[in-house]
C-alpha cells in the first residue's frame, strides 16, 4: 500500500506553485512599471522644477535608477533569510516591502505643495520598491524551479518570468484607461495616483496565495543534510564570485533591451517623434503581447536544447537588432514603431524566459536564493539603471543610431559572458546541475 503524500507535498501542487510564483512577480512588475510609466509622464511635471523639461525628465530618470542600485541590497538581505530560514517566509516579506512602498507613492505630496521634500520622498519610496523587487524575483524563480520535475526546469522557471509582460500590460493598460476617462487636468490632479493605491488589492491577493504554499523540496533537503551556510552573502563572494561575475554580464543585454524598448522608447516617442500617449502606448502594448507569447516558446527550446545555447542565439539576434533600431523606430511612422516593438520585444521574450532558470542553476541550494538574486539584480544595475538616461543622452548628442550601437555592444558583452558561463560550469548549466564552487 502506498503511503499518503506529506502535507507539504500536497500543498505544493503544480498549479498552486506556478500560480504563487506568477502572481507575485506580476504584482511586483506591475508596481515597478507604473513607476516607470509615471517617471516619463507624471513625475517630471509634478515632482521636479518645471523650468527645463529635459532636466526634469533626466532627474525623474535618476529616481528611476535608484531602485536598481537598491535591488542588490534587497537581494543580499532577502537572499540571506531565503537561504537561512526558507523561501516562503522571505517571499511574503519581499512582497509586503514592495507593496507598501508603491501605495505610499500614490499618497505623496507634490513639488508644488512641499518643494524639494517631494522628490526626496519619491526617491525614498523608490528605494523601498527596489529593495522589495531585489528579494522577490529570486525567490519566485526558486519556488518554481525547485519544485520542477526532471526535464521541466525551464518550463517551470518561465512562469515567474511571465509576470513581467503581464504586469506591464496591466500597468500600461491602467494608464490608458485613465487617459481615456479623464481630462489632462484630472489625470495630473489625482488620476495618476489610482494605480499606485489600487496595487494594495493585488498585494493582499498575492499574500493570500503565498501563505497557502509550503517550503520547496530542495530547501527541505538542504536543512536535512545541514548544508545551510552561516552567511550566504559572504559565501557567494568567497566561493562563487566568478559565477556571480559571468551571470551578471550574461543578463546585461536583457536589461538594456527591455528598458530601451519601454522607458526610453516611451519618452523619446512622445517627446521627439510626435506620438501622443494614446497613440504610442497601444503600439508598445502590442509588442509586450509578443514578449509574453515568446516566453513559453523560449522555455520549450531551453528545456530541449539547453538554457545557455538558447540565450546565446537570442543574444546574437539582439546584436543584429541594434542596427535596425534607428531605421525602424526613428522613421516616426506607426508601422515602423510597430515593427520595432514586435521584433525587439519578441527577442526580449526569448532571452528573458530561460534567464531565471539559467542563473539559478549556477549556484548550489545553500546559497541559491542569494546568488541568483544578486546576479539578476547586479545585471539590472549595469544593464538597466542608466539605460534610459544613457540612451536619451546618446540620441540627443549623437543620434538615434548610437542607441542601437549601445544595444549591440551590450549584446556582444553578454555573448562573451555566456561563453564564460559555459566554460565555468563545464557544461553543467545545460544539464540543470549547480556550477562547482569557485
Amino acid at each position: 500500500m502506498s503511503s499518503a503524500p506529506a502535507p507539504s507535498d500536497a500543498l505544493n501542487s503544480p498549479g498552486r506553485i506556478l500560480l504563487a510564483s506568477l502572481i507575485g512577480t506580476t504584482i511586483e512588475f506591475f508596481d515597478f512599471y507604473i513607476y516607470a510609466t509615471a517617471a516619463v509622464i507624471v513625475f517630471p511635471k509634478l515632482f521636479f522644477p518645471g523650468a527645463d523639461p529635459t532636466s526634469a525628465i533626466l532627474q525623474s530618470f535618476a529616481t528611476f535608477a535608484i531602485a536598481f542600485f537598491a535591488r542588490p541590497v534587497g537581494a543580499a538581505i532577502f537572499g540571506h533569510f531565503g537561504d537561512r530560514i526558507g523561501r516562503k517566509a522571505t517571499l511574503v516579506a519581499a512582497l509586503m516591502t514592495m507593496g507598501l512602498s508603491t501605495v505610499a507613492i500614490g499618497l505623496l505630496p507634490t513639488y508644488a505643495s512641499v518643494g524639494v521634500v517631494a522628490p526626496l520622498l519619491l526617491a525614498l519610496c523608490r528605494l523601498g520598491q527596489g529593495l522589495g523587487l531585489g528579494g522577490e524575483w529570486g525567490g519566485a524563480v526558486l519556488l518554481a524551479t525547485e519544485n520542477a520535475p526532471p526535464g521541466k526546469s525551464a518550463w517551470y522557471g518561465m512562469f515567474p518570468q511571465l509576470g513581467a509582460p503581464i504586469g506591464f500590460i496591466c500597468a500600461t493598460g491602467s494608464f490608458l484607461i485613465l487617459d481615456s476617462l479623464m481630462s489632462d487636468a484630472q489625470f495630473f490632479s489625482f488620476g495618476w495616483r489610482i494605480p499606485f493605491i489600487a496595487s494594495a488589492l493585488l498585494v493582499f491577493m498575492g499574500l493570500y496565495i503565498r501563505l497557502r504554499i509550503s517550503e520547496t523540496p530542495a530547501f527541505r533537503k538542504a536543512i536535512e543534510k545541514q548544508e545551510r551556510v552561516q552567511v550566504p552573502f559572504v559565501s557567494i563572494f568567497a566561493r562563487h564570485k566568478l559565477a556571480l561575475l559571468c551571470g551578471t554580464f550574461a543578463a546585461l543585454a536583457t536589461f538594456v533591451l527591455f528598458y530601451l524598448m519601454t522607458v526610453f522608447a516611451l519618452s523619446w516617442g512622445t517627446t521627439k517623434l510626435g506620438f501622443s500617449r494614446d497613440q504610442f502606448l497601444p503600439l508598445q502594448m502590442i509588442g509586450v503581447v509578443f514578449f509574453g507569447l515568446t516566453i513559453p516558446l523560449s522555455a520549450v527550446l531551453a528545456d530541449r536544447f539547453g538554457r545557455r545555447r538558447t540565450l546565446l542565439w537570442t543574444t546574437v539576434g539582439i546584436a543584429v537588432f541594434g542596427f535596425l533600431l534607428a531605421p525602424l523606430f526613428g522613421s516616426g511612422s506607426w508601422l515602423g514603431a510597430l515593427a520595432f516593438f514586435v521584433i525587439g520585444l519578441s527577442l526580449m521574450g526569448f532571452t528573458y524566459g530561460p534567464l531565471g532558470t539559467a542563473l539559478a542553476e549556477m549556484f548550489p541550494t545553500a546559497v541559491r536564493y542569494t546568488g541568483a538574486s544578486l546576479t539578476f539584480n547586479l545585471g539590472g544595475i549595469v544593464g538597466a539603471s542608466l539605460a534610459p538616461y544613457a540612451a536619451t543622452w546618446l540620441a540627443t548628442e549623437k543620434g538615434l543610431a548610437y542607441v542601437g550601437y549601445y544595444l549591440s555592444v551590450s549584446a556582444l558583452i553578454t555573448i562573451l559572458a555566456l561563453l564564460g558561463v559555459g566554460a565555468l560550469a563545464g557544461g553543467q548549466v545545460e544539464e540543470g546541475a549547480a556550477a562547482p564552487a569557485l
